[in-house]
């Protein structure tokens, strides 16, 4: 039988790669600690405490089809929620709800991206490291995923604009994450205002994931939409967010799309085509999560509590950065596998290591020297997880 190769060289996924890294060590706990698992980004706040019984109302609701493109509550309470957060004022018709933002990052650049760009096979931007959708997303469409190095030289931001013109006339589709996962950067307006006008000048679409907008240790980030909005260039822009970091409903898978009336309609229709409406009674808990903000003010507060708990027990290492926004800290080791190897086995902390997240490019893994560490567990359980942290990774008096 006949497989197609498109994917075939996609490496293993993060964690069932971690699995199998950790899969003989027995870790060496001491007498009361427990293991801690901090590798994937599932918030563990308090969920709001309307959902339940907005679900429990909208429950007969299962038996009817919901529209695929969002019921006009939704639209409006998403609406809403972007005039209040950056100031848009965006049209039902440039808004569709996703399940989840890897859904529609994944089908944007089915929907989005030329067979041909320049008279040329396209080429997809791809911050490294990243979000691995973004990878077999330009597998799928037959482009060339060009990745493009986001680290400490660059603020932890890819430098887009430093590649080869040639190569941008090319570019169909250009990812951003921010705040970045797994570094933590944040995209200000200078930096969006360049890519903007790069993607103008070169005629290419940026997709902006923005699902970790709403953690933030000093300011609220500035958001691609607004940003191009204001340079009167909206239709350069898709941006994606969700309700799982913002209101701790990473199950709900519920999430939105917002840009350019004519992007939005072309990625509806291979919706209508493809795609799986979320369920009524989901749709119902959406609209009364994007229109309430106090859950996410609460939220909000924990996590710059543990900002501040990592700067206390990690804030003199080495190459320590702070996490400028999102829930990630990006860690300097000498080897991400081995340090992540040596913290299971000696204090019982899974992490991720950072060359799970990247590509090599001539040679070089630029997470390779990372371990990527989510602040995910409580206040308590964070200090002491990072104390243990330090204790194996950095501290001169651990062992080995």
């Amino acid at each position: 039988m006949a497989f197609p190769e498109r994917f075939t060289n996609l490496p293993d996924y993060a964690f069932p790669r971690l699995r199998a890294l950790l899969a003989e060590i027995t870790p060496g706990l001491a007498p009361g600690e427990a293991p801690m698992i901090l590798t994937i980004g599932e918030p563990r706040h308090p969920m709001p405490g309307f959902v339940a019984d907005v679900m429990a109302a909208s429950i007969g609701q299962l038996s009817k089809y919901p529209p695929n493109e969002g019921t006009p509550e939704l639209l409006a309470a998403i609406g809403g929620w972007l005039d209040r957060r950056y100031g848009l004022d965006v049209a039902p018709g440039r808004l569709m709800v996703l399940n989840g933002t890897r859904e529609g990052l994944f089908n944007a650049a089915l929907a989005l991206c030329p067979e041909r760009k320049d008279g040329q096979r396209p080429a997809i931007l791809i911050p490294n490291p990243f979000y691995q959708v973004y990878a077999v997303a330009a597998a799928a469409v037959g482009a060339d995923p060009v990745f493009v190095a986001a680290t400490p030289d660059t603020g932890n931001l890819p430098d887009y604009g430093a590649l080869d013109p040639a190569l941008l006339d090319r570019v169909g589709l250009a990812y951003l994450c921010s705040p970045a996962n797994p570094q933590g950067a944040v995209a200000d307006v200078a930096y969006l205002e360049a890519l903007v006008a790069l993607a103008e000048r070169h005629d290419f679409l940026i997709l902006a994931d923005e699902c970790y907008s709403e953690i933030w240790r000093d300011a609220p980030p500035p958001g691609a939409l607004q940003v191009a909005t204001a340079m009167g260039l909206p239709d350069r822009v898709v941006m994606f967010n969700s309700l799982s970091k913002r209101s701790n409903l990473p199950g709900l898978r519920s999430g939105f799309a917002a840009g350019g009336a004519a992007q939005i309609a072309r990625m509806r229709q291979l919706r209508n085509y493809a795609g799986a409406p979320l369920p009524l009674p989901v749709q119902r808990v959406s609209e009364a999560a994007w229109a309430d903000e106090d859950h996410v003010a609460a939220s909000l507060a924990l996590y710059q509590q543990k900002y501040r708990i990592a700067d206390e027990v990690l804030g003199d290492i080495p190459g320590y950065r702070s996490p400028q926004g999102g829930f990630f800290l990006w860690l300097p080791v000498a080897d991400g596998e081995a340090a992540a190897r040596r913290l299971w086995a000696q204090a019982g902390i899974q992490v991720l290591p950072g060359a799970y997240l990247s590509r090599e490019v001539d040679g070089i893994n630029p997470g390779a020297g990372f371990v990527r560490v989510a602040l995910v567990a409580d206040a308590a359980q964070t200090r002491d997880a990072l104390t243990r942290l330090r204790a194996v990774l950095y501290d001169d008096t651990a062992e080995g």
